[in-house]
């Protein structure tokens, strides 16, 4: 098998593991739905189609209501009587406002005996979403986020206090019914504050960090905004119950397993990656420069979540970016390659959802006029990949654990 066909199995292989369907049953058993009241579920995040399809299979008519609000494209078929609703992400649009105000009016007037079934995954910040400030000013905020660099968590401190549902206000929305969440993670660590900007679970980040996030990426503000960044969410919550069912290191484990079967020797870095992702390529491409002599196929996996810096105008995504870092240090190597991907299946505003390179890859794009170094600088990585194959093309894979990066060193 060639390195590409190498590649691909070990992808394969790390998203099945990654599906939540086993997850989500085996956290539905262990959730205790009182028989006298009403089940209403709500999913939100890239996974929710998923999460919702394994709830919807298992509890059947036992749910009265319930709503699925996901990313564009993440629809993969009707669910019974769940309402079905496609939204924007990264940044929330009119649709995210509009079915999370469905979901508010789902939970309206519910009784002590009723439960809200919360299926939470990654991507759930944008999906689910009703502003406390003009959703303009929100999503301009969110675009500043996304082009400082900042980290999940920092952008998470911040729009989760320019929201009227994330930071545990969902679920006190909820009350008097229980809250029984239940959690893929897509943020390294599992905050359950954080994930998806923690709709039902106590905020651990304070007014001050806020202010803080906002001083360190000079973040424009208008003073409605910052009077919502001075208010404090709630500290305390006692009708929440919540089941964490997946996380990237489950994503990486299965990763080494395959790489393992196909002959390779698996090291796991770090299911904690979180850098600038062209340090992490170019990180990545020096341990394969070290391990050229070494005996043996060897494959490294690095599981976290990267960021990118938007200097430039380009299309790509921190995988792709990640990647084509990672092609100036293999270059001219032998037989060593390396690819990076979102378990979502998307990657940045891109169709891809990540890139591969290999020793050859720097040689391609020099031989088509391709820069590599000013593409880097333009944010670029997608048209350059896409001239040389180098695209991970996945579609919506119904999961969501972060991202994972393997190099291989076969021999």
């Amino acid at each position: 098998m060639s390195l590409r066909q190498d590649a691909d199995g070990i992808m394969q292989s790390a998203l099945s593991s990654a599906l939540p369907d086993t997850a989500v049953k085996a956290a539905l058993r262990d959730i205790h739905f009182d028989p006298r009241g009403r089940i209403i579920l709500v999913a939100l995040g890239k996974a929710a189609w998923q999460m919702a399809k394994t709830a919807h299979e298992t509890l059947g008519d036992r749910v009265d209501a319930g709503i699925v609000i996901t990313k564009y494209g993440h629809v993969k078929g009707p669910l019974g009587k769940l309402a079905l609703r496609e939204a924007g992400h990264p940044v929330p649009d009119e649709n995210s406002f509009s079915a999370t105000q469905e979901a508010i009016g789902l939970v309206r007037d519910l009784q002590p005996c009723d439960s809200v079934l919360l299926l939470i995954s990654g991507g759930g910040s944008a999906l689910f979403e009703q502003p406390a400030i003009p959703p303009s000013e929100l999503q301009s905020i969110t675009d500043q986020l996304l082009k400082s660099g900042a980290s999940i968590v920092e952008m998470n401190t911040i729009r989760k206090r320019l929201s009227q549902v994330k930071g545990g206000r969902f679920a006190k929305l909820c009350v008097p019914a229980q809250v029984w969440a239940v959690i893929l993670s897509d943020i390294i660590g599992d905050p359950l504050d954080m994930i998806a900007s923690g709709p039902a679970y106590p905020d651990s980040s304070s007014s001050a960090d806020a202010l803080q996030v906002t001083s360190r990426y000079r973040l424009l503000l208008s003073p409605e905004a910052e009077r919502c960044l001075r208010e404090e969410t709630p500290k305390e919550l006692s009708n929440v119950h919540s089941l964490v069912t997946g996380s990237v290191k489950g994503l990486c484990e299965a990763a080494a397993q395959e790489a393992r079967q196909l002959g390779y020797d698996p090291c796991i870095l770090t299911a904690s990656l979180s850098c600038q992702a062209r340090e992490a390529g170019s990180f990545m491409a020096s341990i394969a420069q070290y391990h050229q002599n070494t005996p043996g196929s060897l494959a490294f996996i690095a599981g976290g979540e990267t960021v990118v810096r938007l200097l430039g105008n380009g299309k790509g995504g921190r995988n792709q970016e990640l990647a084509l870092s990672a092609a100036a240090g293999l270059d001219g190597l032998r037989d060593t390659a390396l690819f990076s991907l979102g378990s979502d299946g998307t990657d940045g505003p891109t169709d891809a959802a990540g890139g591969y390179v290999d020793q050859d890859t720097a040689g391609k794009l020099r031989s088509a006029g391709i820069d590599l170094y000013a593409v880097l600088e333009n944010n670029d990585a997608y048209h350059a990949l896409e001239k040389v194959g180098g695209l991970i093309i996945t579609g919506a894979t119904g999961t969501n654990v972060n991202d994972v990066s393997v190099l291989l060193i076969k021999r």
